[in-house]
């Protein structure tokens, strides 16, 4: 028995709802047609785009969606043919082949047999379609009479050996620019981890402070009661010593009274 389309086109995934193979269906048709050479008059494949946001908005909104990377993948592969479409409403082929650039495709397979993602390979069908027809213009074949045959004059090859060298400036470009934005992320790194350091060195010096603010304060406590145990057993000394001076007295005045003679 043949699988269904469902069976074909559902990812990798356990437990989908109906929402979501419908989507998966759908997305599964877009990019068939986005591989195929499509008419200019082709209005469908626009038109399954935008249901394919409705829907996917709709997977979002529902409590039991996918996870965080199966959504991101299905939004990943929505932007990438709604950005292809843009692209293709561009003017000038030079235009279409920068936005091309731009796009990022999916990294899934969206059909369980597929091994590439077929958003992949509209990617890199579409970069060759922009390159050859940014070639053509460059080299000035649009437009030429179809009476023109046979090899290439010496103009044709100049302007073939010029758009190579444009191409390989731009592309030299390309990499220098990916080069700085290299060195700009070790370099922020460097700076975050050296910073991260200093944080932490902080964070020691500080539990450092505070462990020995509160050895002082502890030490501050025991001396306290040390100094108050000695001030009131200070204090009961002297008490008990005047104590015994006044009994002293009492008794010396006593003696005193009962030895002299009164006066007569």
């Amino acid at each position: 028995m043949a699988p269904t389309e469902g069976a074909r086109c559902r990812p990798v995934a356990m437990a989908a709802s109906r929402l979501e193979l419908n989507l998966v269906r759908l997305l599964c048709r877009c990019e068939a047609m986005a591989a195929e050479k499509r008419d200019p008059e082709e209005w469908r494949l626009e038109k399954y785009v935008g249901a394919l946001e409705d829907m996917l908005q709709a997977l979002k909104a529902q409590a039991s969606k996918p996870t965080a990377e199966v959504m991101g993948e299905y939004s990943r592969k929505v932007e990438f043919l709604k950005g292809m479409l843009q692209a293709e409403k561009l003017a000038s082929s030079s235009e279409k082949a920068l936005a091309n650039q731009f796009l990022n495709p999916g990294r899934v397979p969206t059909t369980a047999r597929g091994r590439v993602p077929t958003t992949k390979t509209v990617h890199l069908q579409s970069r060759a379609r922009y390159t050859s027809e940014m070639r053509t213009e460059l080299l000035g074949k649009v437009g030429l009479p179809a009476l023109v045959t046979g090899s290439k004059s010496s103009d044709e090859k100049q302007s073939a050996a010029e758009l190579d060298l444009v191409l390989q400036r731009h592309q030299d470009l390309q990499e220098k620019l990916a080069e700085e934005m290299l060195g700009l992320a070790r370099s922020l790194k460097t700076n975050t981890l050296a910073a991260q350091s200093v944080i932490k060195k902080d964070n020691q010096t500080l539990s450092h402070s505070l462990k020995m603010a509160d050895q002082n304060l502890e030490k501050l406590k025991t001396e306290s009661e040390r100094l108050e145990q000695h001030t009131q057993k200070a204090v009961n000394w002297l008490l008990w010593a005047m104590l015994v001076i006044v009994c002293f007295i009492f008794i010396s005045m006593i003696l005193f009274i009962r030895i002299v003679p009164r006066l007569k």
